[in-house]
């Protein structure tokens, strides 16, 4: 179990959360003013900060339930963003593209609007599987709309559509809303000691 700071609402690696959730707006401006170039880049950047986030919060020891939402959000935001600026940018690579672009889109959307259904909040579980997932979507988006190569992109949309699956289960598993549940069999174990009345630390109030 992780030892879950109690101070430091304002910490560094929340503060990079917060610059990741900023980008936003600069990759729509270059979408919608057709720097493809500029996006790509930003986008990069963005995605930098998602794994920087991470790094910095475990050696600093400042893992927070905050950070962990903050961190949600911000990937919310930029593969939200990231699907309405290729629509923008590559219209006619998207309509090629259409299925695996939309797998790929209900993947990361179905889990956070069934866990706002049930927790009234988006999950935060950063399970290894859409850690994978996300890391497979960025290189393959970069490839697609660099011209350089499609299949990764469909290979991409699989691991999504088993990481959101995942990301499901673990919310209908779960009775409380909670943080880093790393797999669907660690939910599992939770749902046992649950049973057995044992509070796991990772429970959000």
């Amino acid at each position: 179990m992780k030892n879950y700071a109690k101070s430091h609402v304002i910490n560094l690696p929340n503060l990079v959360s917060l610059i990741r959730i900023f980008t936003a707006p600069a990759l729509f401006y270059f979408a919608f003013t057709q720097q493809p170039n500029w996006f790509i880049g930003t986008l990069l950047f963005a995605v930098f900060t998602d794994v920087l986030d991470g790094f910095l919060a475990r050696i600093l020891h400042q893992i927070t339930p905050l950070g962990s939402r903050l961190d949600s959000w911000g990937d919310f935001i930029i593969y939200a963003t990231m699907a309405i600026c290729a629509w923008v940018l590559w219209p006619d690579i998207i309509l090629r593209e259409k299925l695996y672009f939309m797998i790929i889109v209900l993947s990361f959307t179905l889990p956070v609007f069934i866990s706002v259904i049930k927790f009234h909040s988006i999950s935060s579980y950063h399970t290894w599987s859409v850690k994978l997932a996300v890391a497979i979507t960025v290189i393959s988006y970069v490839l697609l709309f660099t011209d350089l190569m499609a299949w990764p992109f469909r290979i991409a949309a699989v691991f999504c559509l088993y990481a959101a699956m995942e990301e499901i289960a673990i919310t209908l598993l779960i009775q409380q809303k909670m943080v880093d549940i790393r797999t669907v069999w660690q939910a599992l174990r939770y749902k046992k000691d649950q049973s057995l009345n044992k509070i796991p630390e990772k429970t959000e109030k």
